[in-house]
C-alpha cells in the first residue's frame, strides 16, 4: 500500500497533462515503470534476488556471450534458481532505469530503503567451454568449507546459479573451434576449390562428437549449413539449439606445373563454351 499510494502520489505530480515543465514525460515514464516493477510479484521477486543489477542494460553482468548477441532471462528448476545474460542483452522489464527503489526515493526522500532485502554473497566459478555445455559438478570454497555443487548443462557466461545461502556467477572460458550464440553454435571449416566445385563430404566436429557432413557441389564461399539440434541445450529443458557451419574455400597459394596447366586447360574449355552463346 506504501508503494501504491506513492505511486499515485508521484504520478499526479509529474502526469505531462498536469506538469508542463519539460522533464515530465521522462520523469513520468520513470515512475510508472518503477511501479510496474515494484507491484509485479515475479518482477519484484528477481529485485529482491538480484537487486540493481537485474534492471541494467545487458543484465546480471551481461558482458562476454560471445560476437552473436543474446538477451536475459530466468527460471527455477528444483532448487536453485537461475539468472542468465549475453552481449546485447536488455532490460527484460523495459525501460532503461537502474532500481525501482532509488526512482521512489529520489522523489520521497529514502522512504522505501527498508522495502530492501538484504544482499546475498556472491561468487564467481570459472569454467571451460565443454563444462558450460555438458554441465559438470565442482567441489568450491564457501565460507572457508569446500562445497559441492552442480553446474546445469547449458549455462553461458554471465549465468546467476543461486543456492540455498549463496549466488554463484559464472564465467565461461572460449573454446578454440566453437563460438556460441545463445544455444546455437558456430564453426568454420575450409573446404578446397576443387572439392568445393564438385561436391564432397566432410567430417565435422560437434559438441557432441564428429558427424559427417555433405557439401554440395558448386558450393560458394561463405555458405552457411545448419546441423539441426546439434547446439547447446537449453538448461530449462527446451529445445537444444543448432550448430552453423561456415564453409570457407580454401585457394591454393602454390600450384605445380602440371595442376597449372589443368586450370588453364579448364579456364580454355570455359571460354569457349561462352563463345557459343
Amino acid at each position: 500500500m506504501e508503494i501504491k499510494s506513492a505511486y499515485r502520489k508521484a504520478a499526479l505530480q509529474w502526469h505531462p497533462d498536469k506538469n508542463k515543465s519539460p522533464e515530465a514525460v521522462a520523469k513520468f515514464k520513470e515512475i510508472t515503470e518503477a511501479y510496474e516493477v515494484l507491484s509485479d510479484q515475479q518482477k519484484r521477486q528477481t529485485y529482491d534476488q538480484f537487486g540493481s543489477a537485474a534492471f541494467e542494460q545487458g543484465g546480471m553482468g551481461g558482458g562476454a556471450g560471445g560476437p552473436f548477441g543474446g538477451g536475459f532471462g530466468g527460471f527455477q528448476q528444483g532448487p536453485f534458481s537461475y539468472s542468465y545474460s549475453n552481449a546485447g542483452g536488455q532490460n527484460p522489464f523495459g525501460g532503461d532505469f537502474s532500481d525501482p527503489f532509488e526512482i521512489f526515493e529520489q522523489f520521497f526522500g529514502g522512504g522505501f530503503s527498508g522495502a530492501r532485502r538484504s544482499r546475498r554473497p556472491a561468487y564467481s566459478l570459472t569454467i571451460d567451454f565443454m563444462e558450460a555445455v555438458k554441465g559438470v559438478e565442482k567441489t568450491v570454497e564457501i565460507g572457508g568449507k569446500p562445497t559441492k555443487i552442480k553446474i546445469p548443462p547449458g549455462v553461458d557466461e554471465g549465468t546467476r546459479v543461486r543456492f540455498t545461502d549463496f549466488d554463484l556467477v559464472v564465467s565461461v572460458l572460449p573454446h578454440k573451434t566453437f563460438q556460441r550464440e545463445g544455444h546455437d553454435i558456430h564453426l568454420a571449416v575450409e573446404v578446397d576449390f576443387v572439392k568445393a566445385t564438385l561436391g564432397t563430404n566432410i567430417e565435422v566436429p560437434t559438441i557432441n562428437g564428429a558427424v559427417s557432413l555433405k557439401v554440395a557441389p558448386g558450393t560458394q564461399p561463405d555458405t552457411i549449413i545448419r546441423l539441426r539440434d546439434h547446439g547447446v541445450p537449453d538448461p530449462r529443458g527446451g529445445k537444444s539449439g543448432d550448430q552453423y557451419v561456415h564453409i570457407k574455400i580454401k585457394i591454393p597459394t602454390k600450384l605445380t606445373h602440371e595442376q597449372k596447366q589443368l586450370l588453364e586447360k579448364y579456364e580454355e574449355l570455359q571460354e569457349k563454351r561462352s563463345g557459343w552463346f
